[in-house]
């Protein structure tokens, strides 16, 4: 099986303003179709903007609303898998809003779709619901991938939960600010290694309401280093997730073999 070569869109965008947000997609989804890549995965609240206050009750869109089936369309048109961060309205529950992400596939059908189970800090607690389902997982490329959103992945248990699901490819659409940059720097690349998976980190970038996001946008391998990582500011980063290196790797660390789970029973309690 080849290689899936995943580009990371580290931008923020036009916060406010979708339809400026959808064209900077389109633009990078023809820029990484360009380059090989086989998938592409944009940041937390992409089509929104991640501080708009307000606004986000008057943005949040349903899952299948016209933003969705906008970026459907750049999927199938540049034919590659995409990955996106926006608030997804409640059809049933008027009034409910969720952090969400959703993964289309190369011929624009839908995958994939998460709401952020762990929200950070009071802005995201007084707009969004949190999600109750932990592993959501689709098919890209012959890879099982999966979706969380930002302050998921700094939770050892829900990075662990997808490894022993099976995921190869974990993609983490994200919205992280100064001064936490140990989050891309280190932690990202433990998480890869000690679940042995890939893991795609897509940030956010600059200045954003009262926020500084970092950037640092990465891709780190199951041997815990960084195949691709952005600098501070707007790029379109590369990296190759290789399901022969993935599986080679699994077979030299058996962590997921070597576990004791009736050992960890406490850690679930309270």
């Amino acid at each position: 099986m080849p290689a899936l070569r995943t580009a990371l869109l580290q931008s923020s965008g036009e916060p406010g303003d979708v339809a400026a947000n959808l064209t900077v997609l389109d633009e990078a989804a023809a820029r990484a179709a360009q380059a090989g890549a086989g998938l592409l995965l944009a940041p937390e609240l992409f089509l929104t903007g991640y501080a708009i206050g307000d606004a986000v009750t008057r943005l949040a869109e349903t899952a299948d609303g016209p933003s969705a089936r906008a970026v459907a369309a750049v999927a199938a048109r540049h034919g590659l898998a995409v990955g996106y961060g926006y608030p997804e309205r409640d059809p049933e529950r008027p009034g409910v809003l969720y952090n969400a992400a959703q993964l289309f596939g190369s011929d624009g059908a839908p995958l994939a779709r998460y709401r952020k189970t762990h929200l950070f800090g009071e802005g995201e607690r007084r707009w969004f619901t949190p999600g109750d389902a932990s592993v959501i997982q689709a098919v890209v490329g012959g890879l099982t991938v999966g979706l969380i959103i930002c302050y998921d992945v700094e939770f050892p248990e829900n990075v662990r939960a997808h490894a022993l699901a099976g995921t190869d490819l974990l993609l983490v659409p994200t919205a992280l600010m100064h001064p936490a940059e140990i989050v891309p720097e280190a932690v990202v690349p433990v998480r890869a290694f000690e679940n042995q998976l890939y893991l795609a980190y897509a940030n956010r970038t600059g200045p954003e309401g009262d926020f500084e996001f970092v950037g640092l946008s990465t891709l780190a391998g199951p041997d815990g280093t960084a195949r691709a990582r952005a600098g501070r500011g707007e790029e379109l980063v590369f990296g190759d997730v290789d399901p022969a290196f993935l599986a080679a790797s699994r077979a030299e660390n058996p962590y997921l073999r070597d576990r004791r789970p009736g050992l960890y029973g406490a850690l679930t309690e309270g």
